[in-house]
């Protein structure tokens, strides 16, 4: 009787067509171990078989990128012989069942595939969306989450400088753990991660593998339902020692040219990476399944095949270089094994006890796994199924500075430093901004250079317009990298989406990949790198359905003298505040899908706001172009919560106060979420009567739209009606002190969390 039944098949997540396409590639029935390797391997997560079609719509070169996506990480060249090495990815589905492992291995993960390039990881960031604040797992899930990053990043010795945090009740059921970690090399030490070389030697190297993990790239390919406590065990475990111990011992053998390839054991563990170097060297590879170190007796080559055990890596080495290798890594005390060999079969076999028990053609493995093309619903189609209202009259506010206090304090907007202080943000001695700014920014160790990092996403903005959306997260990625100073060169990606089976889902893909590419193009901005995780959606009692289209970018600037980074914080008393990128003094402002309109109106209505991508890029060139000149004191980009939300950032990370103009309607002026629009001071004293005037003649030579909006000093933010200003009558329109400011802002997380953050 045959052991593979339509029962098993859809137990390993695959359908009946996808099994018959698997009996036509072998011309037989497979057995359990093979068909192991096709679930796998054909997988959401291994395969992107429902997203690769739409993927090749990225741009993906500019002069600057030595390798772009289908590697490990992309990699870029920022000069002098350095290149950066970066990528970002989702552990969302083990997150969710175990918070501290799957989120700790997520960073493990990420960091392998930086440095399997060759590159010593200098930062990680990540990307995190929590549900509803007030659910009963969510403290569990904060908590488990936010140790797992630190408890990982801190023990390995890679900073963790930055990141975003989001609540939302559409991530109830399904949270999103994306992690993201930047290396540097030297542009003539890349590896990548082609097999070659018949004959050569196939080496694992790292930590013994177990049965954590198995199926554990399944499991991230399907929704939820009320069974995720039984899919603990799919669910890896790591050791941050183990990883730093192979971090050095990796690089230690770069540094010789021993070896041919090298590719991490991630998703799919030892069948990925072994499929995956043998397919993009058009080789095949033959395994011996007894020479696999092994932590657990009696494991059986399934077993073995689709373990995730973490800290894991194979190599191909060239011939005769064995002893060289396995005497780097017994120093480091990790295992190191000769498993198999690089052949010309086109093929990967698998030896145990003696006999194949495993012969599968690699094309239908890897290039010619399924590729479908989703229906899908057109942009009008969706704006009918999204249901998103129009935006009807606003109400004026009577009191802005208290809609403003209500924000800082709002799970929207309060201070993330009970998440980041858990962080080492330090180690390494490089880091010049870390969280709280709008990128952070580490040095390249030994030099002037500088690499700007942010994260960005606005998914309320992608749910009501995926197309706008996709821009928007773009442009606000540009925007942070600009506002430090720094030279936006290239994207990496994290697309969380719900079921791609659904066309309303695929309609949010789709968009949001549109939205994105149509920005990278405008901004000279390409994608290198990147990570798709769809069926991101629950069916468990208490949850949501889909998430909110998330695709997470991730990017990397440089800046050739750190020395001259510019900060968010108001610096002078006296110092002279300028909106630049437009005026408001027509009476714009946009509402639509803010988060004035969601927390104080309590509406979800609108468009999101529109992004002008000229606009963007003629602003975000004269930015960097007044910081490198050093000619302001203070730069924030504006985004969530508008105008009055920046001001209060810059008042709160320098600890003074401002008088604001505002223009009539209040409201908008004040919180509208309009795109492409910076805050900087300037200093006007007697040391430097001229800065603004200075300022002024740029942006009129550049056609950049700049006003004067208010002044730095006191203990309170001020806002004052620009009308009885210049009537020279003003009495007060509305005013906060920043302690208490202060206190609205930071409180939430501790009272959400507890005195010491224990776990609920």
């Amino acid at each position: 009787m045959s052991e593979i039944s339509p029962q098993v098949v859809a137990e390993h997540g695959l359908s009946a067509e996808e099994y018959e396409r698997i009996l036509h590639a072998l011309g037989r029935e497979p057995n359990l171990t093979e068909l192991g390797i096709f679930s796998v391997m054909w997988s959401e997560h291994c395969s992107y078989k429902s997203s690769r079609i739409h993927l090749k719509k990225l741009p993906t070169t500019a002069p600057w990128v030595i390798c772009g996506p289908g590697e490990n990480a992309g990699v870029i060249d920022i000069g002098d012989g350095d290149a950066a090495i970066f990528k970002m990815e989702s552990h969302n589905h083990p997150s969710y069942i175990e918070p501290y492992q799957g989120a700790a291995t997520g960073v493990g993960g990420i960091l392998r595939d930086v440095f399997t390039m060759g590159a010593r990881p200098i930062a990680n960031m990540n990307a995190l969306r929590f549900g509803d604040p007030k659910h009963p797992k969510m403290r569990h899930l904060i908590a488990g989450v936010v140790a797992g990053i630190g408890g990982y990043g801190n023990c390995v010795g890679v900073p963790t400088v930055g990141g975003e945090t989001n609540f939302d009740p559409a991530y109830n059921g399904n949270i999103l753990v994306n992690a993201m970690t930047v290396g540097v090399a030297k542009t003539d030490k890349i590896f990548y991660s082609a097999a070659a070389g018949i004959g050569n030697p196939v080496v694992y190297v790292g930590s013994k593998t177990g049965r954590d993990g198995i199926h554990g790239a399944t499991m991230a390919s399907a929704d939820f339902g009320e069974d995720s406590e039984e899919k603990r065990p799919t669910v890896q475990v790591g050791d941050p020692f183990t990883e730093k111990l192979l971090i050095e011992a990796c690089l230690e053998l770069m540094a010789s040219d021993a070896i041919v390839a090298i590719q991490d054991m991630g998703a799919a563990g030892l069948t990925s990476s072994s499929v995956e170097m043998a397919s993009k060297g058009g080789v095949g590879i033959r395994l011996d399944m007894d020479q696999v170190p092994c932590r657990e007796s009696g494991m059986t080559p399934y077993e073995m095949m689709l373990s995730e055990s973490q800290e894991r890596m194979l190599m191909v080495l060239k011939p005769g270089r064995e002893a060289e290798a396995e005497a780097i890594f017994r120093k480091w005390e990790l295992d190191f094994a000769v498993i198999g060999t690089v052949t010309d079969t086109g093929h990967m076999e698998l030896v145990w006890q003696g006999r194949t028990v495993a012969d599968i053609p690699l094309g239908p493995l890897a290039d010619e796994a399924p590729l479908y093309d989703r229906p899908s619903l057109s942009r009008e189609e969706y704006r009918d199924w999204a249901q998103v209202k129009p935006l009807g009259d606003i109400p004026e506010s009577s009191d802005i500075a208290g809609d403003l206090l209500k924000l800082m304090g709002s799970p929207a907007l309060a201070s993330r430093r009970w998440i980041w202080e858990q962080y080492d943000s330090q180690v390494g001695g490089d880091t010049i901004q870390k969280s709280g700014g709008d990128a952070a920014l580490v040095r390249v160790h030994g030099t002037d250079k500088a690499l700007a990092i942010t994260t960005d996403c606005t998914p309320r903005y992608c749910y009501a317009d995926p197309h706008e959306g996709g821009k928007q997260a773009i442009a606000e990625a540009y925007r942070n990298i600009s506002a430090v100073g720094a030279t936006p060169l290239a994207v990496t990606n994290c697309l969380n989406f719900a079921n791609p089976q659904r066309p309303e889902i695929m309609a949010q893909i789709t968009g949001c990949l549109d939205g994105m590419s149509e920005a990278c193009r405008a901004l000279d901005f390409p994608i290198v790198s990147g990570n798709v995780s769809l069926y991101n959606e629950s069916k468990a009692t208490g949850g949501g359905s889909a998430i909110l289209p998330t695709p997470a970018i991730g990017a990397v600037g440089l800046m050739k003298d750190w020395s001259k980074n510019a900060t968010i914080a108001f610096k002078h008393d006296g110092d002279v505040v300028c909106l630049m990128g437009g005026t408001r003094r027509d009476g714009s402002g946009h509402l639509g899908q803010s988060l004035w309109l969601r927390e104080i109106a309590g509406e979800n209505a609108g468009a999101p706001p529109p992004v002008d991508l000229d606009h963007e890029l003629v602003v975000g060139t004269l930015v960097r172009e007044i910081v490198e000149r050093q000619m302001v004191t203070a730069v924030h980009d504006v985004s969530d919560g508008g105008v009055a939300v920046a001001v209060a950032e810059m008042a709160l990370a320098g600890d003074r106060g401002a008088e604001i103009l505002l223009w009539k309607p209040f409201v908008a002026d004040a919180f509208g979420e309009d795109q492409g629009l910076y805050l900087v001071t300037v200093r006007d004293d007697a040391e430097a009567l001229s800065a603004l005037e200075a300022l002024e003649d740029a942006c009129e030579e550049a056609g950049v739209p700049c006003a004067v909006i208010g002044v730095v000093g006191g203990d309170s933010l001020k806002f004052v009606d620009v009308e009885e200003w210049e009537a020279d009558r003003f009495d007060g329109l509305s005013e906060v002190a920043l302690a208490d400011l202060r206190r609205a802002h930071e409180a939430f997380l501790p009272e959400l969390m507890g005195a010491d953050g224990a776990l609920a």
